[in-house]
């Protein structure tokens, strides 16, 4: 399904979205609508483990359509997300052509830069794929230059490579960017995006989306480890949990055989939703005891 294929508004894509088992508040289902009416990008901010990427996944069950993904690094650059040559292969080609006596220089450089040497990176396939859905995950560990880079594709959708020919989507793709705010992305790249703050979800939201998720495990043990994931989050973490560790020590401790958690079996699998040491030791000095009384 296309975007101008859409049917109704913003209350049929939030409908759609949560038939894949991905909840979206109002504010997120207006910001797809209209990323898929407008054909323009949703910016997907916060902090790590609260949906983003999920997003993107959602988006694409939704619309049928493939989901490519470009993981953002530092120091990645437009030959690792746009397209590269294949060297290997052109060397081979070029000996075999020696061989076969080809010494003609134009013939040999139209040999070696075939389309079939071509290796496309995520941005490119995006841009020939068709309808798809774009993840550009974690765009602010990128540096300003592929910002900029960035910026320039996502306005045109399209991008001309010299060797061969302007590739020129015929279908923009949908595109998702995530960031984590480890650093702030400049307003340019935010002003051409459709922008959408992803908070920690309430409780109640929470436990939705861990039932959702993990449908055969108690609910008592669901809830009782939502809700020390909800108190978790209240103090001073250097890395607060999210809700895939929610579902993660969920599924530890149904592992484990618990449908329900004592303090000493929270403390013994904490390891499950924290991954910094100080982080352990802040939580090991909470009472986690009178929260867990407070679900029962």
């Amino acid at each position: 399904m296309t975007a101008e294929e859409w049917p109704g508004g913003p209350e049929q894509v939030r409908a759609a979205l949560e038939e894949t088992g991905y909840l979206v508040d109002e504010g997120l289902a207006i910001a797809c609508f209209l990323a898929l009416r407008l054909r323009r990008p949703v910016f997907c901010e916060g902090d790590a483990g609260t949906g983003k990427t999920a997003l993107a996944s959602a988006l694409a069950e939704v619309l049928d359509a493939p989901l490519i993904r470009l993981q953002c690094h530092e120091g990645i650059d437009a030959s690792q997300a746009l397209y590269d040559w294949d060297f290997p292969r052109q060397l081979l080609r070029l000996r075999a052509a020696e061989a076969a006596g080809v010494t003609d220089p134009e013939k040999l450089e139209g040999a070696l830069y075939d389309r079939r040497y071509l290796l496309a990176r995520p941005l490119l396939r995006a841009l020939e794929s068709g309808p798809c859905v774009l993840l550009v995950d974690e765009i602010d560990r990128a540096d300003d230059e592929f910002e900029a880079f960035l910026l320039e594709l996502l306005s045109d959708f399209a991008v001309t490579i010299p060797e061969l020919c302007t590739v020129r989507a015929e279908v923009p793709p949908l595109v998702v960017l995530t960031s984590n705010r480890t650093r702030e992305v400049h307003d340019a790249l935010k002003r051409r995006c459709l922008y959408h703050w992803f908070d920690h979800p309430d409780f109640g939201r929470e436990l939705a989306v861990v039932r959702g998720r993990l449908p055969g495990v108690a609910q008592r043990l669901a809830e009782e480890v939502t809700a020390l994931v909800q108190e978790l989050r209240r103090h001073d973490l250097v890395k607060p949990p999210g809700v895939a560790e929610t579902i993660d020590w969920v599924r530890a401790l149904d592992a484990l055989g618990a449908s329900e958690v004592d303090a000493g079996l929270a403390t013994a699998t904490l390891g499950s939703a924290l991954k910094y040491r100080e982080d352990a030791e802040r939580a090991r000095g909470l009472d986690l005891a009178a929260v867990l009384a407070g679900r029962r």
